[in-house]
């Protein structure tokens, strides 16, 4: 069964709900972006593989928890440590990848409370889902930290962020490698505990800033003449 990649900072508080709620077969991965509460310890307390992700950044803790995911399993998944998702919906984010229906598959954050979802953390995201509907076939409505693909695949595609703009390179990179992606609706609480990054108007702020050096750099790359 799959890997559940959880990258982590400071989430201490959120880890016992998120790790008890897995689905029976899954393995948490957590990713411990140098955290100083104490999570890596929780974490391990309740089963998790631990490993260190370093430097600080949102997309060198998902990269260390996809290098330490099993070799042996086809699909890794990648969610948020927060308890804003319920583990309990990882099987129906990875059965279309399982079902060869599709290489990635996002799920679609469908608030259940007032508050769950900021109105500028929302403006942003579908800021930048409009970006990459103009760049890719697909038509998002979310980038969502709830996702489902091949390890190997993923390996194979080469991300080289490792801040907050690894989500977006990732769907960029699976459009230039012609793979399938699917949204998928998952149901987003209010996290657990102070946010670091979209909870607030500057982390949010951070990430679009990081997501838009990562569709200029693309861009750039697209137009670029290819070698004889």
């Amino acid at each position: 069964m799959p890997d559940v990649v959880l990258p982590v900072l400071d989430e201490a508080e959120a880890l016992p709900w998120v790790l008890s709620r897995l689905p029976e077969g899954y393995r948490a991965v957590v990713a411990d972006n140098e955290s100083t509460d104490g999570s890596a310890e929780v974490a391990r307390a309740h089963g998790a593989l631990v490993v260190t992700a370093s430097p600080r950044g949102f997309g060198a803790a998902c990269h260390a928890g996809l290098l330490a995911a099993d070799p042996g399993d086809g699909v890794v998944c990648f969610m948020d440590a927060d308890a804003s998702f319920d583990p309990q919906e990882l099987p129906r984010v990875v059965a279309p990848v399982l079902a060869g229906e599709a290489e990635l598959v996002l799920g679609r954050r469908v608030p259940t409370a007032r508050g769950a979802w900021p109105l500028h953390a929302r403006l942003g995201n579908l800021a930048v889902a409009r970006s990459v509907s103009r760049r890719t076939p697909y038509r998002l409505h979310d980038l969502g930290p709830m996702r489902a693909c091949s390890r190997a695949g993923l390996l194979a595609l080469d991300l080289q962020d490792r801040r907050f703009g690894y989500p977006l390179e990732m769907v960029l990179a699976a459009s230039d490698a012609g793979w399938r992606v699917r949204e998928v609706d998952v149901a987003y609480a209010p996290r657990t505990g102070r946010s670091k990054v979209t909870g607030t108007p500057l982390g949010t702020a951070r990430a679009v800033k990081d997501m838009r050096r990562v569709l200029a750099e693309v861009d750039q790359a697209r137009r670029r003449p290819r070698s004889a």
